[in-house]
């Protein structure tokens, strides 16, 4: 466990030491590129009406219409339409969250762990345990589960603290599967993979829940009231970078932990991976059972 530990606290340092490479640094604007063209699509093409339909789901709500009513009477007449403009923004975030994640997973986990890779492991024999086909599967069967953890939970949203400590877990978990999986499906057979979940199953987990809630830091910014709605275009490719960037720290974190994991298993068991070598007698020339054909 300590040995675990130690790890993990390791590969953290190295992994925020690596988010200032140049190709770190150049790979995190390739996700924002995209996301930010899908977010001024769907704002574009969908968030008037979202925002009209949030809002007429508040005022059919009795207690909330007395509540707009009164906000109403002194003098303040949007805010029905701020809160569903923010209801809005927090339901797409998910989405987006998902989006970045398979992105980083599918594109840029692969790149990061070869940067590791190259620049700490070279002699790491590459087994190829995971193909790119079942890394897509591997990610898109969690990315489904979590989405359905995410919908069954809906209802503790309107519980601040138990969303604060809900959603991170299950976002924890889904980056713990995707970015464990990636940094070790080039590298890892799938025996080794299956030893090292095992092995380091707890650090992995926490290692993803650290990274759920670094990954809602940026919502900070999405929620940020009257500012938000002023400065929309700003925000959201900023925002959007931050998720890049953590994305790619906990894609860099996992290569740095699996890969090092990984070269710690193969020193363990490499001699008892070895064929074992049977003495010969005194005597006995080792060309007699070259073809098992020695006579005692």
């Amino acid at each position: 466990m300590l040995a675990s530990m130690s790890l993990l606290l390791d590969s953290f340092w190295r992994a925020l030491a690596y988010c200032l490479h140049r190709r770190v640094i150049a790979w995190s604007l390739f996700p924002l590129l995209v996301m930010a063209l899908l977010s001024w699509a769907l704002g574009y093409f969908f968030w008037a009406d979202a925002v009209l339909k949030v809002q007429s789901l508040l005022d059919g709500v009795g207690w909330l219409h007395n509540v707009w009513v009164w906000m109403q009477s002194h003098g303040v007449g949007y805010a029905s339409e701020v809160v569903a403009s923010i209801l809005v923004v927090l339901g797409a975030t998910p989405v987006l969250i998902v989006l970045v994640l398979m992105l980083v997973g599918l594109i840029m986990a692969p790149v990061l762990t070869a940067l590791v890779a190259e620049k700490r492991f070279p002699e790491l024999e590459k087994k190829h345990g995971g193909s790119t086909v079942a890394s897509l599967m591997w990610s898109l069967g969690s990315t489904a589960i979590a989405l359905v953890a995410l919908i069954v939970t809906l209802p503790l949203w309107v519980f601040p603290p138990l969303m604060l400590a809900v959603t991170p877990l299950i976002w924890g978990w889904l980056t713990y599967r995707v970015m464990a999986f990636d940094a070790l499906a080039e590298h890892a057979s799938k025996d080794e993979r299956r030893s090292l979940f095992m092995r380091h199953r707890m650090s992995l987990i926490l290692m993803g829940v650290i990274c759920g809630y670094l990954g809602m830091a940026p919502g900070v910014v999405w929620v940020s009231g009257l500012l938000f709605l002023a400065a929309f275009w700003i925000l959201i490719p900023i925002a959007i970078w931050i998720y890049a960037l953590v994305f790619a720290f906990s894609a860099l974190w996992f290569a740095h932990f699996c890969l090092g994991a990984l070269a710690q298993l193969r020193a363990q068991a490499g001699p008892d991976e070895q064929s074992p070598q049977v003495p010969f007698a005194p005597g006995v020339a080792p060309e007699a059972f070259a073809h098992g054909g020695g006579a005692l």
